[in-house]
């Protein structure tokens, strides 16, 4: 029987999102981590949100949240100013078959 490896990315592709366009589930306070050094979120985060623009702020996109609460936990410095998981209906259906 050959069975084929399937990679993270691929895998990633197939979950749906229904994003809360109202209510964001999670709120970064920039001030917070403009003083911070290290950004762990950078680095931990599965989905990749969190990147620094060409003057090197920290920006962030809630829309393709996997929902795991790595940056929460992860930061030490309380930057990540509201973490929860999205209302009913809205957020990551997981579809990896």
């Amino acid at each position: 029987m050959n069975i084929s490896r399937v990679s993270a990315p691929e895998l990633l592709s197939l979950n749906k999102f229904n994003v809360d366009e109202e209510e964001a589930h999670i709120i970064v306070d920039k001030q917070i981590c403009a003083k911070c050094s290290e950004k762990p979120c950078l680095y931990v985060c599965p989905a990749g949100l969190y990147k620094l623009d060409n003057t090197k702020k920290l920006s962030f996109d809630y829309a393709g949240c996997l929902e795991c609460g790595t940056c929460r936990v992860m930061c030490k410095n309380k930057g990540i100013a509201k973490w929860r998981y999205p209302r009913g209906t809205f957020g990551i259906s997981f579809r990896q078959g």
